[in-house]
């Protein structure tokens, strides 16, 4: 039997701290292998794949401002830690034959291409995956704010993003047993019940192009191709 995904084209947004695997910094390399697999999974299925990658594993910009540092100054450095992570999860990628593009909002020429819209598309249209570095290239705004533009700007049929449990919640689950898990919800219920899941700006991007919004656990083996399907445990945010 063959299987259809439910999208053709996606953004997966996953954070820095889920590639730490259970380190308290940097990559887990076998954490970023099993990631990578699963989205070479993806694409076999025939969805053309995006992703956009934070940096808080390495240097997360708001804590730099919060200790004191210019927040712009700090919001850069946390730019460059998610150009690292792109390229850690390109290699891992290439690694399993997935032929894959770092593209990036700062442009670095040496190490990766600069975002150009055009040929991001080109790339994903051919089967490549891209992975977009340095958020909006912009400091102020964050990399979950990125992920909702650049799938808007790709033209994406839905942002999904890779979080560590295997859905919305009305608190942490990990913290609160009794915390309410969600199978659907709106885009203003998202920001009413302030359940931080992205943050408002990515939400507003989002609300305003009609993209959906799919959050699944990352760390579940297999778990996005599993939600391309229509299968798995997840939460949908779009309006009814």
């Amino acid at each position: 039997m063959t299987e259809t995904p439910t999208y053709k084209r996606v953004l997966l947004k996953v954070s820095g701290e889920a590639l730490m695997g259970n380190r308290e910094y940097g990559l887990d390399n076998a954490t970023v292998k099993a990631i990578a697999e699963d989205v070479r999974d993806t694409v076999a299925l025939g969805v053309q794949v995006s992703l956009v990658i934070g940096g808080g594993n390495i240097f997360r910009g708001i804590a730099g401002a919060a200790s004191g540092m210019d927040r712009a100054q700090a919001d850069y450095m946390g730019m460059l830690a998610t150009v690292m992570n792109a390229l850690g999860v390109q290699s891992a990628l290439e690694k399993l034959n997935v032929h894959t593009r770092v593209q990036s909002a700062i442009e670095m020429s040496a190490i990766c291409e600069p975002y150009i819209r055009r040929r991001a598309m080109r790339h994903m249209e051919k089967g490549r995956v891209v992975i977009f570095a340095a958020g909006t290239g912009n400091p102020f705004f964050t990399t979950d704010t990125a992920a909702a533009l650049r799938a808007t700007e790709m033209g994406c049929d839905a942002l999904l993003k890779g979080t560590q449990v295997d859905g919305i919640y009305s608190a942490d689950p990990r913290k609160n047993p009794d915390a309410k898990r969600y199978d659907r919800l709106t885009y203003l219920e998202v920001l009413a019940r302030d359940l931080q899941v992205m943050d408002a700006a990515a939400i507003s991007v989002a609300r305003e192009n009609k993209l959906p919004i799919i959050v699944f656990n990352i760390h579940q083996p297999g778990a996005f191709r599993e939600v391309m399907l229509g299968h798995g445990a997840y939460t949908t945010v779009q309006d009814d």
